[in-house]
């Protein structure tokens, strides 16, 4: 790469960077704590920032307050690799995105705990994304290789999170309100890390403390729109009235309230500043972009390419998440595949370069905290594929943006964030005449 790429390219991580700090709990959760009760404060975490809001939790009750350890009790799940120091409340690691047994057995406990509070306590909730997969609870006759299994399928059918999280719900004791009703009387505070479009808080860790405006009904036709086979034991709870979610109204949330934290506008915006004090006009395209990867990656193509054309500096700037329909039998995740099919639409375009990642510092992967959070982009990538022996349509092809980018070492590996706004892509363009 040329002097001016590898600039370019730290630049980039400079505006990846900024979003994630803009995100963290370290500087966000304090202010939204709620006063000590009469009784225990209990710590229920669940996602990627499970460990790292506990942690801010427990510095701001125990230090800035001065409560002594014994009035603070609870739990955190968070994904492999995601858990950090904390002194009193515990974080478990579990399975993400497909769930496993260390949070089966850390969820019954986070039950445990909520079914203990008397009237006296706070119940406080700690969410972030990967909350689905982390506090994990199957309903009925339910196995946990029977939720696995559903899980994948969802996960390579195209569907979206909300769509995902709408059929998780229904198969739960724990999502969509169902925590809330467990945790009565106890006052309940739902803290979040927004990862969702529109800051859905039914949506964020699939709603356990929120009523969820989605039905049974809703879950089977999205059960029948991506042909997903499902076990006898689903169809059943699918089938049961008694397992619809709790709706706005339902007593659960009478002494129940929410707020965002961190959301990923904020983080946006971070991005955006920095790239301005970098010297580019920015072009927001919003925190809520969705769809296909590799569609989304054409029309931003087209739109760098225009304003290249203009002969503008600019950074076109968008969050959201991102979704693939899997084909191949290749590695990557929603990040990867649009940097690829990015710079297959943009075909060495001059001046022109990107990063697509995701906030929580992991996109796709198998589940390990090394796995990579997105990939760089230049006008140098297509040839130096090439000069490698990569054909990037066929990789493309077989869904293996991993494969080409960690072969050209253009993976973007900042390990885990310990928090989780979502994606967040920059296209820089530096037309010629302006570098």
């Amino acid at each position: 790469m040329t002097n001016a790429t590898t600039a370019t390219r730290a630049t980039l991580r400079k505006l990846f960077d900024a979003a994630v700090a803009a995100a963290h709990p370290a500087g966000r959760l304090a202010a939204h704590l709620p006063a000590p009760p009469k009784g225990r404060i209990i710590l229920l975490g669940a996602g990627k920032a499970a460990g790292s809001m506990i942690a801010a939790a427990e510095a701001h009750y125990l230090d800035t307050l001065g409560l002594a350890p014994a009035r603070i009790a609870g739990l955190g799940v968070a994904r492999q690799g995601y858990g950090c120091a904390t002194r009193v409340v515990p974080v478990i690691e579990a399975g993400h995105p497909v769930p496993d047994q260390a949070g089966v057995d850390a969820t019954a406990k986070i039950l445990d705990l909520a079914k203990s509070a008397g009237p006296d306590d706070l119940v406080l909730a700690l969410l972030s994304g990967g909350g689905s997969a982390n506090w994990i609870a199957p309903a009925g006759a339910l196995t946990l290789a029977e939720k696995q299994a559903i899980t994948r399928a969802l996960l390579r059918s195209g569907a979206v999170i909300g769509e995902i999280n709408c059929v998780r719900k229904h198969l739960s004791r724990i999502k969509g309100g169902r925590l809330a009703a467990l945790a009565a009387p106890a006052r309940l505070v739902s803290l979040a890390i927004s990862d969702v479009p529109r800051d859905e808080p039914s949506a964020i860790a699939s709603g356990p403390t929120v009523p969820d405006p989605t039905t049974l009904a809703d879950a089977k036709a999205i059960v029948a729109k991506y042909r997903i086979d499902l076990p006898a034991s689903a169809r059943a709870l699918l089938d049961d009235p008694g397992m619809e979610t709790p709706k706005p109204g339902d007593p659960a949330f009478a002494n129940a309230s929410f707020a965002i934290v961190a959301r990923p506008a904020d983080s946006l915006a971070a991005a955006a500043e920095a790239a301005r004090a970098a010297g580019y006009e920015p072009v927001s395209l919003g925190a809520d972009v969705e769809g296909e990867a590799r569609e989304v990656a054409a029309a931003h193509a087209a739109m760098a390419r225009k304003l290249a054309a203009e002969g503008r500096r600019a950074a076109i700037l968008s969050g959201g998440e991102l979704t693939v329909t899997i084909a191949g039998k290749g590695r990557g995740g929603p990040n990867q595949e649009y940097a690829l099919a990015l710079a297959l639409a943009l075909d060495g375009a001059e001046g022109i370069a990107a990063i697509a990642g995701d906030t929580d510092g992991t996109d796709g992967g198998g589940g390990a905290a090394t796995d990579p959070a997105g990939a760089f982009v230049d006008e140098t990538t297509l040839a130096r594929a090439r000069a490698t022996g990569f054909d990037a349509r066929a990789m493309l092809a077989d869904n293996d943006s991993t494969g080409i980018f960690e072969g050209l070492g253009d993976l973007l590996q900042p390990g885990p964030t310990l928090t989780n706004v979502n994606d967040l892509r920059v296209i820089v363009i530096d037309p010629p005449g302006r570098r």
